[in-house]
């Protein structure tokens, strides 16, 4: 009997923009993919009860039985081999050879080249046997082109700034000598690395001790300092800013490749990690809406819907390309995976500050950088943005908004970071992510419970950050104005201190 096949949803690809083709994947190269399970829970709402990484990961075993039962017997089928399965994060992991990979999923692996890399790709849909088509929410790895880019941008003027240390911005903001002691920051990196030279540099300079770093590898990724695509940067930004906040907390640094399968499985390791246990998760990385598969969106998404289960908070950077995103159709668009509704994103403001204290804040747009936001063209309007006035989009497809929050992130009122033993002057919405991960680590600690999701409380009390009504994220006529309450150029706004206790204090 010959097995029925069809596409599977959600898994288009078109060829690599700006690379070519140089021929095809050889037939024996080695290739491990992540198979992502569908769930069949309902997404978890803001009130819905936290359940512990234990208990969840017990439940799915016994819920998932089945289907762990069914890629076996198709991985046997199909000459793979399961090197592991995990029924908490619904994940099974394959390997074969490329030409083994080809038959399995009925399609061609290239090799592109283009702008100094090389990655493997292919074109059009996958087919798998319908008996597990419904089973399957996505199958990462065979396409490695780089998804994401970091947040970060460095001071471009010839005489910099002083710019701030983390700790001043704190102060700033009115987070002075924040105690996250027994809390955990996760942070995803698809790149770079860290050395203690740094790190001990970096809070010799805020008068604070070196907090508990640990390095966590995915997908065969390690923290690697001897990265030269810049990447360093960014995971010494994320580090000193989420350590300067977030005083005596532990951090999780996630190092992944660059690709679709590494960002949603180092999200994906991250949220169900129990050995660290973050309690709060900060992503630095991202990349326009437009230039994502539906199955890893909706991979990425499950990740998401796991993280509010069990309480934990992730921020993410809105993007520093303005309105646009860096896309040049002439078109809006949004970050991802900001604009996701179970993500908090970030957006940017720059600051002007005298002594201890921030005299003006206005959204950042400078030196044809700025902070990302605008409406989704994915994600539809959440019940939390229902009141906000989030404009609608031209094709009246999607509607939620974004940021949702702003900190710090002009280059020009930047952050004092060091890096190979130098210090310079950065800015990002790379900075805000970090930022507000340390801040939430910080209340989790106060009031000795995870916030989880805190959209709607914020939403739903909006005194409890700054408004920022001056300014745009235009880029070339496309984009929106600051104005009094939400907007799409920093949200609510920056964070109050005090507000921000008050809200969120108590278990």
């Amino acid at each position: 009997m010959v097995e029925t096949t069809q596409p599977l949803a959600g898994s288009h690809r078109d060829p690599p923009r700006g690379m070519r083709s140089i021929g095809r994947v050889p037939d024996d190269e080695p290739i491990t993919i992540s198979l992502y399970l569908k769930g069949s829970s309902p997404a978890p709402n803001e009130a819905a009860h936290i359940q512990s990484r234990a208990s969840l990961a017990a439940a799915r075993n016994a819920g998932h039985s089945d289907d762990i039962a069914a890629f076996t017997a198709f991985a046997g089928d199909k000459g793979l081999k399961v090197e592991s399965s995990d029924a908490g994060r619904r994940m099974v992991r394959l390997s074969g050879t490329a030409s083994t990979m080809e038959k399995a999923f009925d399609t061609e692996l290239h090799r592109y080249e283009g702008d100094g890399q090389i990655c493997r790709a292919r074109q059009g849909m996958l087919n798998v046997p319908a008996s597990i088509a419904g089973r399957i929410v996505a199958v990462l790895g065979l396409d490695t082109r780089p998804i994401a880019t970091s947040k970060i941008v460095p001071h471009r003027g010839p005489t910099p700034p002083s710019g701030f240390l983390p700790t001043d911005v704190a102060k700033l903001y009115g987070f002075d000598a924040v105690d996250a002691s027994g809390q955990c920051i996760g942070i995803i990196e698809l790149g770079g690395g860290y050395t203690d030279a740094d790190n001990k540099a970096a809070f010799e300079a805020m008068a604070l001790a070196v907090p508990n770093i640990v390095a966590v590898g995915v997908d065969g990724a390690t923290n690697d300092p001897t990265d030269t695509s810049g990447a360093n940067g960014e995971v010494a930004l994320d580090i000193q800013v989420a350590g300067g906040i977030a005083q005596g907390s532990a951090i999780a640094v996630y190092f992944a490749p660059n690709t679709d399968q590494g960002f949603v499985d180092a999200i994906s390791q991250a949220v169900h990690d129990q050995t660290n246990g973050p309690s709060v998760l900060s992503i630095s990385w991202g990349s326009a809406e437009s230039g994502w598969t539906a199955q890893a969106i909706a991979a990425m998404g499950q990740a998401f819907q796991d993280a509010a289960q069990l309480g934990v908070t992730v921020c993410a950077a809105s993007g520093d390309g303005l309105a646009t995103d860096g896309v040049s159709d002439g078109e809006a668009h949004v970050d991802f995976p900001a604009s996701h509704p179970l993500v908090l994103g970030c957006g940017g403001t720059r600051i002007t500050a005298s002594a201890t204290v921030i005299t003006d804040e206005t959204v950042w747009n400078s030196n044809g950088s700025g902070t990302g936001g605008g409406v989704s063209s994915l994600f539809a309007l959440p019940a939390y943005q229902q009141a906000a006035g989030v404009p609608p989009t031209p094709t009246k497809v999607g509607g939620r908004g974004v940021p949702d929050v702003a900190g710090d992130a002009d280059p020009d009122s930047g952050y004092r970071i060091v890096t190979g033993g130098q210090t310079g002057l950065v800015g990002g919405t790379s900075a805000v992510a970090p930022l507000w991960a340390g801040i939430v680590a910080g209340l989790n600690a106060k009031r000795g419970s995870p916030l989880g999701q805190i959209h709607a409380q914020l939403y739903g009390h909006p005194v409890a950050l700054r408004d920022v009504t001056n300014g745009n994220n235009r880029s070339g006529g496309i984009g929106f104005e600051a104005r009094t309450g939400w907007d799409a150029c920093t949200g609510l706004g920056s964070p109050v201190a005090s507000a921000l206790r008050t809200l969120f204090a108590g278990s």
